[in-house]
């Protein structure tokens, strides 16, 4: 089975399915009132489903069109996905209608269906009800509802094979960053193909491996690294839903036991939920020593998180240098950087006043210490550190945004020129064209990636860089309340740039909150240096993340200057308070504002 051979990736698949008929390609673990239910699929049962969907979405004229996929099965989304393959259609991921939230301005499937313009959706017989409503509330009764679990839909022997070239689009990554507009990334054969050579070279897997997900199909990490690399592979992946994680991660520890998963993984705040949710007597019971790859990307990588997943887990066989950080952006169809597996991942230690002017130093033995983990180095693709204003390559030393460039980066976002030329087209150095600017801030050290933060999230406070997730991290360490709570860290423009904290707190009220509001300001001071005069404390669920657990910043940032953002507890500034809540100065409702560790005060 040699992949150079294949063209498209429809090519891989239809090969696949040929030499492995007989061969699971994917098992869907599907909660029942019994326990879990296992749900088999073979790579032949594939085949004949994906010719069925794609007779009927001939049917439909879909060839080149953008197709809604919307499922809660993933054994039935990737019917539906090859079904796209085989009939030349787009595939469009999407979460259900009404999971990312009632209010349109918040549903992500809502602004995919207005952004591509899709005129079908596709979907299952469990969801197809809601699918119905919700388009018919968003008045697209041009827009059908097919229903593909039914075997009365469509005819496998009617499909009409259709010749792919290696430019035509095969999916749609809609991203799921801190915009509250999501955009589409158009992902070609091309860039899919090269992006999967590159996931093998720098994982390391063959068809021995298993895969083991609980991360959502519309995520990039879930559907390229964990759906479609087992297909390149000629191997298959175990799934528990991402619902059932959530409740109980040990649901994805013991699919990695049971079925021998060897790679699998997800952000950051996974391995936490692990560590915290795990108890001692079921992880006696965990068999961990076959995972060899335990993926940790699409949000910064604490050091902390690593050591006491490393700890909490070791004795269920899980060895340390199975933490494999890693960095990659659905722009870049997945995959950047990556280190060598089976070895401990690379981590230093930087002194943190450098790194907030954009400097690298290495830290002094009594200064502050910011510790980063490596994210490996590059692969198939060229990776440069840019000055984000001037467009030059900045020198060794310097942090700067991450920008790269090659076969893996997507032609640009679908119906977008103006953000695709400044996204994709980048120019380096006046010379050199067609970069990827990633938006996210880093720097080369020894050939090391490391990334310190979003270029857009950065908060500048007295000529500093504050990277908000630090903030966050941070303040949660101040009470037992916040533990279990997100924070949003994000900056307003009041007579100068000034940090404001949202952060979730639990089974804490009255004179605990002030408490709470004070320990959190006074950490911000003593660690950070900078003043924290806006902290608002908020229920659990207040702050808004995406469908892989990042927190929407942006979003969040502006839900607080419309006023729409106000906390059980919070302690503003004067100018903050002008700016946020004008209703309530013009009303005198101000003076009822609680003080802070400084009085409220500007430092």
């Amino acid at each position: 089975m040699s992949e150079p051979r294949f063209a498209t990736f429809t090519e891989l698949l239809r090969a696949r399915a040929a030499e492995l008929a007989d061969e699971d390609v994917h098992v869907f673990l599907r909660e029942t009132a019994d326990g879990v239910e296992a749900e088999h699929l073979t790579y032949g049962a594939l085949d004949r489903e994906a010719r069925r969907v794609a007779a009927c979405l001939q049917e439909y004229g879909a060839a080149g069109r953008p197709v809604l996929l919307a499922y809660s099965s993933t054994v039935e989304f990737l019917k539906a996905f090859a079904g796209c393959l085989y009939a030349g259609a787009v595939a469009v991921p999407v979460p259900m209608p009404g999971e990312a939230g009632r209010d349109k301005r918040l549903n992500r499937t809502t602004a995919v269906l207005a952004d591509t313009g899709a005129s079908l959706v596709l979907t299952e017989t469990a969801g197809a009800p809601e699918v119905a409503l919700w388009l018919a509330r968003n008045s697209r009764p041009d827009a059908a509802c097919l229903v593909t679990d039914v075997p009365e839909v469509g005819d496998a022997e009617a499909w009409q094979p259709v010749t792919a070239r290696p430019d035509d689009l095969v999916f749609l990554q809609y991203t799921s960053g801190s915009v509250s507009e999501p955009r589409g990334v158009t992902v070609s054969h091309r860039n899919l193909l090269a992006n999967q050579a590159a996931l093998q070279k720098v994982l390391r897997t063959t068809r021995e491996d298993r895969f083991g997900s609980w991360l959502p199909y519309f995520h990039d990490m879930g559907l390229v690294a964990h759906l479609l690399h087992p297909v390149w592979l000629g191997s298959h992946c175990v799934q528990v839903t991402p619902l059932s994680f959530v409740k109980r991660p040990l649901r994805w520890l013991q699919a990695v036991d049971r079925y021998g998963v060897t790679v699998g993984g997800g952000p950051n705040f996974s391995y936490d939920l692990c560590v915290r949710r795990v108890k001692d007597e079921q992880i006696a019971e965990l068999d961990l020593s076959r995972w060899r790859l335990a993926l940790n990307g699409a949000e910064p990588v604490r050091p902390g998180s690593l050591d006491e997943f490393a700890r909490r887990f070791a004795p269920a066989g899980f060895r340390p240098e199975a933490l494999y950080p890693c960095y990659g952006l659905a722009e870049a169809t997945l995959v950047v950087s990556g280190g060598v597996p089976g070895t401990p991942h690379v981590r230093k230690d930087f002194d943190r006043t450098a790194l907030e002017r954009d400097q690298v130093l290495r830290a002094a033995a009594d200064g502050r210490t910011q510790t980063l983990v490596g994210c490996g180095t590059p692969v198939d693709v060229e990776v440069r550190v840019v000055d984000p204003l001037t467009h030059h390559e900045l020198p060794a030393g310097a942090v700067g945004e991450i920008w790269v460039r090659g076969h893996s980066v997507a032609r640009g976002y679908w119906r977008r020129p103006t953000e695709t030329a400044h996204t994709f087209r980048a120019s380096l150095n006046d010379e050199e064209s067609n970069f990827l600017r990633t938006g996210d801030l880093g720097m080369l050290e020894d050939g090391e990636l490391f990334v310190t933060g979003r270029l857009k999230e950065v908060v500048i406070v007295n000529g500093r860089n504050v990277y908000p997730q630090d903030v966050e991290w941070a303040a949660r360490t101040v009470s037992p309340a916040l533990t279990f709570g997100a924070g949003a860290a994000f900056s307003v423009d009041a007579g100068g740039e000034q940090l404001v904290l949202v952060q979730e707190v639990r089974g804490a009220g009255g004179a605990e909150l002030r408490t709470v509001a004070q320990r959190i300001q006074a950490l911000i001071g003593k660690e950070f240096e900078i003043p924290a005069g806006n902290v608002l404390l908020v229920r659990p669920g207040t702050v808004r993340r995406t469908s892989s657990g990042k927190v929407q910043r942006t979003l969040m940032r502006g839900l607080f200057l419309d006023g729409v953002l106000r906390g059980d507890y919070e302690v503003l500034t004067p100018d903050v308070r002008a700016l946020a809540r004008p209703q309530d100065v013009l009303f005198g409702e101000d003076l009822l504002r609680p003080e802070g560790a400084d009085g409220g005060r500007r430092w």
